[in-house]
């Protein structure tokens, strides 16, 4: 796992870095699950934030994507729960319904040998289905805003014993369409709540939206123009417009494929349009958008992470912390609407410091805004060289 340099990490107190798992004293069982999902040594957020996590503070955690931030909230909360309780102790929020199971899939295996129970509480199945799992009072619940307030306010969610709220992608979960349903969460849980925030991206609104339900939190957070990654290289096509783009990714096919590859589009009709373009000329590609059913994107999601299909057309719904390792190419198909997506898309690939891509196309209207972005990130974006492949 690529860590991040010592003064990449802002905090506003005097948090050290603990070096070792060992140092962080976490149970024994914990420390064996720790070890067998691959960790050896905590990443620079992880070696400051799961001791604040366990020592009970409210906490905001900001990190590239890529550096273990699931795995940073995951232990915390697993050190501070009782695992000889029969009650839901925690509550893990995320946007989306994909990420809510990847999470539970990572506190199912870090917490194998503790037996921790977590269940993945998301939108798309059958309430009475949810109703009967939550019945066994698994210790954990991980899921999207909308099915869990609703499973509150049924009375299938028992909130009384809740003592942790996880806010993961925070900075989506805080927007206008997910807030009332945060806030309706947070109200109805006991006052002690223990209230961890994390995110790749967390501007300065959000920051202050959090101020409405944590108490004085430690901040760990990664400046800006350290958030581009570092193992990624980026670069542009200037496809001049909208038109050319498509036998511009038709000659990039070969390459898409050398491992597996995202295509972002910025709507679910382009999404759908691009897929059956490149179908009729014969490609192979899988797509993903936020109108399918949720069978039909469970069987995308595995699809792809089994490497059946190679290349993945999608819109923002799989830019938010969503973990295949094997990606090494991201194509923004188009320039995401909102500058802090960007980040969340380009860290689809180069996963944990390995090797990877992101290419932009550019038509003469989007010159402009990828200047903007290199000056927001700090970077600078390259024309796409002719030999793209030797950078997989």
């Amino acid at each position: 796992m690529e860590d991040l340099d010592e003064n990449d990490i802002v905090v506003s107190d005097n948090v050290e870095a603990v070096k070792s798992f060992e140092e962080m004293h976490l149970k024994e069982d914990l420390l064996r699950g720790i070890y067998s999902f691959g960790f050896s040594a905590p990443s620079a957020i992880q070696s400051r934030a799961i001791t604040q996590i366990i020592s009970g503070r409210d906490t905001i955690a900001q990190a590239q994507s890529g550096t273990g931030k699931t795995a940073t909230f995951s232990i915390g909360m697993l050190q501070s729960i009782d695992m000889k309780s029969k009650e839901i102790q925690a509550l893990v929020i995320s946007p989306t319904r994909e990420l809510a199971v990847q999470i539970q899939q990572v506190i199912k295996a870090l917490g194998d040998y503790l037996q921790a129970n977590c269940y993945a509480c998301i939108g798309g199945g059958s309430v009475g289905d949810d109703a009967k799992k939550l019945a066994q009072k698994p210790q954990v619940v991980s899921g999207t805003p909308g099915r869990v307030r609703d499973m509150i306010a049924r009375g299938y969610l028992p909130p009384r014993h809740v003592k942790m709220l996880i806010l993961d992608e925070a900075d989506t979960l805080l927007e206008q369409g997910f807030q009332k349903n945060i806030s309706e969460i947070y109200r109805l849980l006991p006052p002690s709540v223990q209230v961890v925030v994390v995110s790749a991206t967390l501007p300065s609104e959000v920051l202050s939206l959090t101020k409405k339900f944590m108490t004085d939190p430690v901040r760990i957070l990664v400046r800006r123009d350290e958030l581009s990654l570092k193992a990624l290289r980026q670069f542009y096509i200037n496809v001049e417009q909208e038109d050319w783009k498509f036998d511009t990714l038709c000659d990039l096919y070969d390459t898409l494929t050398i491992t597996q590859s995202v295509i972002f589009c910025n709507t679910r009709t382009k999404v759908d349009w691009l897929a059956s373009k490149l179908r009729q000329a014969n490609f192979t590609v899988a797509s993903m958008h936020g109108d399918m059913s949720q069978k039909d994107r469970n069987k995308v999601m595995h699809e792809f992470r089994q490497g059946t299909s190679r290349v993945l057309i999608s819109t923002d719904v799989w830019a938010r912390g969503i973990d295949v390792q094997q990606v090494s190419m991201v194509v923004n198909y188009d320039l995401p609407a909102n500058r802090e997506n960007y980040l969340h898309r380009i860290g689809r690939s180069g996963r944990f410091g390995r090797k990877g891509v992101a290419i932009n196309f550019i038509t003469l209207e989007d010159e402009q805004e990828l200047k903007q972005l290199e000056k927001y990130y700090s970077i600078r974006i390259k024309e796409m060289p002719s030999d793209i492949s030797k950078y997989m």
